[in-house]
């Protein structure tokens, strides 16, 4: 044993070692000194446990593999396959073509962030979405920060510490990552007063629940789950009257943010004419563009949260700010906005465009790998991102199964693959959804498929 370890190569000697002495030309010689020692280290601790040295050769070969590995960039693009048009686990909404001009405008040189030209002063940051935000859900002011959960606390923080919010304990709900409504009450300061059941909640029972140090009234959107079956709930329109008789504010946390109609999903612009007083709801879901946070409400409530001390570390940052804006300029076109914002666009995708698609990653599939077994199934995409839990997009998506590997390690294969392919694992096949999956990228399936088969 002691033998086989000084037979192991000295780090100068390994960095002589092809291919590592390529690898190492194209990066920091301390990055890849670190990378050889690291490399040497593993075959002590495997000589020790009783496997045989590797010969120089083979421990450059590994050592230059890390070294290679150790410059790639952690974060990139994979495709999606899975149907899941809003993924949370894969970035949520794609950016539409005008967000992504408006990120390299604002990012590539001194923008005016945060400065008025025409007055030679300091501007706002707001100044450049708030307006649109105005526009477009009917509210008298608007704020923007760098999420809805940081608007939701914001909001609570501004208008409720050390008091009381009224919510129904029907919607007390847990958003993703296991953050949870209570949770975000009790970290702004505001006091948690539960009303109702889980199922059935009344006016009466909110109105029974106001005291002296009651704030606020507080609705929260079940954006990612529905009850049904023997249900209640107080209309936000009723919420809206006893916040006024009673001089409280009304909260509605709509979460999933759809300006467009989808479904069953409520707009801000519904809960401003019912009367909210401040409405919350994420950019990176139903609205298709970056993540964000996007308060609209009464002047007086927003601008207690603009002063709030919060406000300056919740708030949104210049990239993100360029991308929402153009996002929104184009949501001022309804018929627009589908067709050149992704999510809506792939919400909206034709049965026929679908099966075109679908023919062709299968048609492709299959003479590039004739030994597997390739079909076109029905299956159902969703939404995702918390929204729209009971819409099924139906339509056709490509089942794939290889001679002599299972599903999981077929899908295995994709998810290492250059480009990362993510699909759905279903019974005996690897599915491929095409809604989720561009035009342009059909060929790059249709390759990465292929190589994963052989």
């Amino acid at each position: 044993m002691q033998d086989d370890r000084r037979a192991l190569p000295s780090v100068e000697r390994l960095l002589q070692t092809e291919p590592l002495r390529s690898a190492a030309e194209q990066s920091p010689r301390t990055l890849a000194v670190e990378v050889a020692r690291q490399e040497l280290e593993h075959c002590r601790e495997a000589i020790v446990a009783g496997n045989g040295a590797p010969t120089p050769e083979e421990i450059a070969a590994r050592a230059a593999h890390a070294l290679e590995e150790s410059g790639q960039m952690s974060l990139g693009p994979v495709i999606n396959a899975t149907g899941v048009v809003i993924h949370t686990n894969l970035g949520r909404a794609p950016l539409p073509f005008e967000a992504l001009e408006a990120i390299d405008s604002a990012a590539s040189g001194y923008s005016n962030l945060e400065y008025d030209a025409a007055a030679g002063t300091r501007g706002s940051r707001q100044s450049h979405v708030e307006p649109l935000v105005r526009e477009l859900t009917g509210a008298p002011a608007a704020l923007v920060v760098n999420n809805n959960a940081a608007g939701v606390l914001l909001a609570l923080a501004a208008t409720a510490q050390d008091r009381e919010v009224v919510i129904s304990r029907g919607q007390l709900v847990e958003i993703g990552g296991s953050f949870r409504i209570p949770e975000i009450l009790a970290a702004s300061g505001a006091r948690l007063v539960e009303v109702g059941t889980t199922n059935r909640t009344r006016i009466g029972d909110y109105e029974r629940a106001i005291g002296p140090e009651t704030a606020a009234l507080m609705r929260v959107h079940a954006s990612n789950f529905r009850t049904v079956g023997f249900t209640e709930e107080a209309a936000l329109g009723e919420l809206a009257a006893l916040a006024r008789a009673q001089d409280l504010l009304l909260i509605d946390d709509l979460g999933s943010g759809a300006i467009a109609a989808l479904g069953d999903e409520p707009t801000p612009q519904a809960s401003i004419e019912a009367g909210a007083d401040i409405v919350c709801f994420s950019a990176d879901k139903l609205l298709g563009g970056p993540q964000a946070g996007i308060v609209a409400g009464s002047e007086a409530a927003v601008g207690l949260m603009r002063a709030h001390p919060l406000a300056r570390a919740v708030r949104i940052d210049k990239l993100s700010l360029a991308a929402l804006e153009a996002t929104l300029r184009l949501h001022r076109d309804p018929e627009g906005a589908v067709r050149d914002i992704p999510v809506l666009q792939m919400l909206a995708t034709p049965r026929a465009q679908l099966e075109a698609r679908a023919e062709r990653l299968r048609a492709g599939i299959a003479a590039g790998a004739p030994s597997a077994g390739v079909r076109i199934v029905a299956a159902a995409g969703r939404a995702g991102g918390g929204s729209l839990p009971l819409l099924e997009l139906d339509g056709p998506a490509v089942a794939v199964a290889a001679a002599h590997a299972r599903p999981d390690e077929l899908h295995a294969r994709l998810r290492t693959g250059d480009p990362p392919i993510v699909a759905r694992v279903q019974e005996d096949a690897v599915l491929l959804d095409p809604r989720t999956i561009a035009e342009v990228e059909i060929d790059f399936v249709v390759r990465g498929v292929v190589a994963a088969l052989a």
